[in-house]
């Protein structure tokens, strides 16, 4: 029998350390070793995989041949099939964390319902919740009767054991992986060694059955997935729910898919009755904007395949401080202070006296840089105090040069303005061909003092109208 060894785990990276230290060598985070148990040493796999046999040949083959699309199976929920690139890939492993309470079960509980309403088997199995609480919420959202079979287990042996009695599930849904443990490693639920050894015997499930396995995570104060990083490299995608406390909208936003785009986002609107559909976020994001307040500037940006318009609001207001203040919500920090450092040096705006807050309306969260032409047009609209037109969007990147760089996907940015009633653009120079319409009658500047200028002389014309 193999000698029982100790080893620290980190609980933040999952790197083993033969010795307790104050700090992990490998991520640098501090007091997060944790002394855990395992059975033949370091670097031990499963006790099936421990067993010394002889290798077996496999057959090698080329890169050409047949291609066979992945089998998915369909929701019916547009938003997700969305963000999952079609739906479920029959045989894989999805991860889905957020943050508590921000909705997730109730989006499995509602995907369950749907796909068993289609005919699916579906097996709910939730960890945290008993199956009174889940039949609870199935009630609420109105998916009661609808043949999803539920079960509230934690041990991953007894669980493999229920699924595999008759016809194969089409999806198993586990809430959450963190609850989960197996009889092969002896820690704690929860812990580095259990969750690794959990998803692993889920997802060697999954792809030996053809059955598709959704897995739960919880989301650490960093907004990370709580675990090991390993975990997200076992499964096939990985999705975040986001949402903010203050808003009634969620999003289910892609970062990782084999079997698709990533980046993609779904957006969802949180209701007594669960979640619904958001078909059009452009105008979620824009219900309530003020068209004649300066500072405001309409952004039209990307999120993976979906066209996304939402307003940026700036303040630009004279600092008490000798240092001003410089607050971002829903932007990158460092991208602002590149901005306002192109405007002083090559467009003569000055922000030294300044303090200046930056906010993407409605809690969103823009990542692209093609934002950095709106945010410059917001800063200068409320450091002059001109408001900017109602009816023009912007977007372009800006270099340290002062020039505006094109970026990627123009055609479906400014076809989603049109379609939403915008009838002008700032944009960057394009070589594709004008084919009328809001691009006809887009300004192109090359430089940003082009913008500021253009911007500026507004006030000129205002006077002599």
């Amino acid at each position: 029998m193999a000698k029982s060894r100790t080893q620290f785990i980190c609980q933040a990276c999952g790197t083993a350390h033969t010795r307790w230290a104050g700090k992990c060598d490998a991520c640098g985070e501090w007091n997060t070793l944790v002394e855990e148990g395992t059975a033949g040493g370091i670097g031990s796999g499963p006790a099936s995989a421990r067993n010394v046999r002889k290798g077996r040949p496999v057959t090698l083959t080329t890169l050409s041949g047949e291609i066979e699309e992945a089998p998915r199976i369909v929701s019916g929920i547009g938003e997700l099939d969305r963000a999952t690139g079609g739906g479920f890939v029959r045989g894989s492993a999805l991860l889905i964390g957020g943050d508590p309470g921000i909705g997730k079960s109730t989006l499995l509980t509602q995907a369950a319902a749907a796909l068993a309403s289609r005919g699916h088997r579906i097996v709910y199995v939730s960890g945290e919740e008993a199956v009174a609480q889940i039949r609870l919420r199935a009630q609420r959202l109105g998916a009661a009767d609808t043949p999803v079979e539920l079960a509230a287990e934690t041990n991953v042996e007894d669980i493999l054991a229920t699924i595999g009695e008759g016809k194969r599930p089409d999806l198993v849904i586990l809430d959450s992986i963190q609850t989960l443990w197996t009889d092969m490693a002896d820690s704690a639920p929860g812990t580095v060694t259990q969750v690794r050894a959990s998803a692993q015997a889920m997802i060697r499930y999954a792809k030996s059955t053809g059955a598709a396995i959704v897995l739960v995570g919880h989301v650490t104060k960093d907004g990370q997935i709580a675990g090991p990083r390993v975990v997200e490299h076992m499964v096939d995608g990985v999705l975040y729910f986001e949402g903010e406390g203050g808003h009634h909208y969620r999003i289910l936003r892609t970062v990782k898919n084999r079997f698709g785009p990533t980046d993609e986002i779904g957006v969802f609107e949180m209701s007594d009755k669960g979640l619904r559909e958001v078909a059009n976020p452009s105008e979620l994001f824009l219900g309530e904007r003020s068209t004649k307040a300066p500072g405001a500037a309409v952004f039209a940006g990307i999120e993976g395949t979906r066209p996304v318009l939402v307003e940026i609001q700036a303040l630009v207001a004279p600092s008490p401080l000798g240092t001003p203040r410089r607050a971002v919500v829903g932007w990158d920090s460092p991208r602002l202070s590149m901005v306002l450092a192109v405007l002083e040096a090559h467009c003569g705006v000055r922000f030294a006296q300044h303090d200046v807050y930056l906010n993407v309306a409605g809690g969103y969260r823009i990542s692209e840089p093609a934002a950095d032409l709106a945010v410059a047009a917001a800063l200068v609209s409320s450091l002059t105090g001109l408001a900017l037109p109602a009816d023009c969007v912007y977007f372009g990147e800006i270099s340290l040069s002062g020039a505006i760089r094109p970026v990627a996907h123009a055609q479906q940015r400014l076809k989603e303005a049109e379609k939403l009633g915008f009838g002008q653009a700032v944009m960057p120079k394009s070589s594709e061909e004008q084919n009328g319409g809001i691009q006809a009658r887009a300004f192109q500047p090359s430089t940003l003092a082009d913008l500021v200028v253009r911007i500026a002389g507004s006030k000129g014309r205002a006077v002599e109208d």
